[in-house]
């Protein structure tokens, strides 16, 4: 298990609904080691504090395994040419992992780097600044179906992260996973 990208993003304003509102779901790669402080990472931001960031949601982790779906969907959305690759935080992420995916995230679990600790706290709900930053309209209701959310991670040891850096998995109660979670609340939301 490594980190394939640790990424940031400054709070930018995003078209959404005709309108202009804050938003910083746009990360891009960082280069070096990046400081991971209790609310998230240096260079970082959430423009919507009610929904991201805090404690519990500091760090938002996506599995590189889904990429090539959504490079697939993309294309089919006309958003990207075929066979382009999906830029590293563009699905909001700050660290894009290789060889851990939600079937096998549990709450509680914690990803042990060389120098921080993180703690998984629960699964990530796409929105409609999800679907504007992706540009087109199905890219929620495409997370909720495939259930490949990714995972909000907590700090539990400060340090620093970067990309190529491998980590492991210390596992906690394993009481619920992240995609179980992730399907009961999205169902929920659903009919609410």
């Amino acid at each position: 298990m490594k980190v394939t990208s640790v990424n940031v993003g400054r709070s930018r304003p995003l078209l959404l609904g005709g309108a202009s509102v804050p938003s910083a779901i746009g990360k891009a790669p960082a280069a070096g080691p990046v400081a991971v402080r209790a609310l998230g990472l240096d260079g970082d931001e959430q423009a919507d504090p009610a929904a991201h960031g805090g404690l519990a949601k500091a760090v938002y982790a996506y599995p590189s395994e889904h990429l090539p779906f959504w490079s697939t969907v993309l294309a089919q959305a006309g958003v990207a040419p075929w066979g382009a690759p999906v830029a590293p935080g563009r699905l909001g992420e700050n660290l894009t992992l290789a060889g851990l995916v939600e079937a096998q995230a549990w709450i509680g679990d914690v990803l042990r780097f060389a120098n921080c600790a993180l703690a998984v706290s629960e699964p990530r709900h796409p929105c409609a600044k999800f679907n504007a930053a992706m540009g087109f309209a199905q890219a929620s209701r495409l997370m909720v179906q495939s259930g490949w959310c990714g995972f909000y991670l907590g700090v539990l040891e400060p340090g620093t992260i970067e990309a190529g850096e491998s980590f492991r998995l210390e596992p906690g109660p394993r009481d619920v996973r992240v995609d179980e979670l992730f399907r009961s609340t999205a169902s929920t939301r659903r009919m609410a």
